[in-house]
């Protein structure tokens, strides 16, 4: 009877433990998750643009992806209406120019729109299929001022990551859905140029065509005004529609694309880039409140930043490297930052960026 009274003690205390033993389990499980989940969510650089930046996280991921598939859209329609523009000048402006203008102004247009069509056409295929340069990834002594956390990669300076690209670029300015590439080191001249050139493109042929843009204009509206409507032949319809639509669409791009060309070229004059403009900006406010004064490590003057842009090092180049096509490469490997011999630059101490 004893022996009965012991074997059922002892499995009660068995029973007890067990059941304790589980109850632990389980506090210890729901403490390493939430520990798992604070781990994860919370460190002490956390503040509100980390939070807003981590709830857009998927918007963001959206952006890029409709850029990335749709950047191959938005080549094959910048071509189209640059095409459907140039054949519009060969069809319906060009036989006006030569028959009403003077051998010297006909002179004049022929040259200078080819030469400016030259200019664009070259430039847009030198911007779309030149890399924009990329770090090396096989060295390991890379000249870097931080490591990229997506890359998990050395990052030189002024190289940044490209989230529709997936990898970082050097000297990166930005992403241009217009040409399905990044504008970075190797490209960037490229990108300016066509933008330059394809908004003198647009003001030349608006100014050219703001005569028969205006009868055009008149003509059509006469149709909708008077009663009974004049009769136009089809082909004058056509014609009157077609130079309606290119003055349209010319005006327009060389308001927008204008506006894009003097931000850059402002840019370009201060040696940043458009990620460095809100950069030094941020850094130029911290120092002012600190009583001292920013200076910008990459600017070599704007004469210089110009020249180091254009790689002009002799006055022939301002028309053999700018006025003419021309696929020299830009200066230096985008790795490290030293000016060349043939600008001009004071040492100063600066702040890297």
């Amino acid at each position: 009877m004893r022996n009965i009274r012991r074997l059922f003690l002892r499995c009660l205390r068995l029973g007890h433990r067990r059941k304790w033993t589980k109850v632990n389990l389980l506090t210890d499980y729901v403490r390493y998750c939430r520990l798992c989940l604070v781990s994860l969510a919370y460190n002490s650089f956390t503040d509100s643009d980390v939070v807003i930046e981590s709830l857009f996280e998927p918007v963001y991921w959206l952006v890029d992806h409709v850029t990335r598939w749709f950047g191959i859209v938005f080549v094959v329609l910048v071509i189209i209406l640059t095409s459907s523009i140039v054949l519009i000048v060969y069809i319906c402006v060009l036989p006006l120019i030569l028959q009403t203008y003077s051998t010297e102004w006909i002179c004049w247009h022929i040259a200078y729109g080819h030469w400016n069509l030259i200019m664009i056409v070259f430039h847009y295929y030198k911007a779309i299929t030149t890399p924009p340069g990329y770090p090396p990834q096989a060295q390991k002594h890379v000249p870097s001022v931080s490591v990229c956390r997506k890359c998990i990669a050395p990052k030189p300076a002024r190289t940044h990551h490209c989230s529709i690209c997936n990898r970082c670029i050097l000297k990166m300015d930005h992403h241009c859905p217009w040409l399905n590439n990044c504008v970075g080191h190797y490209n960037h001249r490229y990108f300016f140029s066509f933008c330059l050139f394809m908004t003198m493109g647009c003001i030349y042929c608006s100014i050219s065509s703001r005569v028969m843009f205006r009868d055009a204009y008149a003509a059509i509206e006469t149709i909708y005004s008077q009663t009974p409507p004049p009769t136009f032949t089809f082909r004058e319809r056509v014609f009157h529609k077609c130079i309606i639509y290119l003055w349209v669409l010319c005006s327009s791009v060389a308001l927008a694309l204008g506006a894009l060309t003097l931000w850059h070229a402002m840019l370009i004059t201060r040696g940043e880039t458009s990620i460095e403009r809100h950069i030094n900006k941020k850094e130029r406010k911290r120092l002012l409140a600190m009583g001292k004064v920013f200076y910008n490590p990459y600017s070599y003057g704007r004469g210089g930043n110009w020249r180091l842009f254009f790689g002009v090092q002799t006055k022939l180049h301002w028309i053999s490297r700018v006025l003419l096509p021309s696929s020299h490469s830009a200066y230096g490997d985008g790795l490290t930052w030293k000016p060349p011999s043939w600008i001009p630059t004071k040492q100063t101490s600066v702040l890297a960026i």
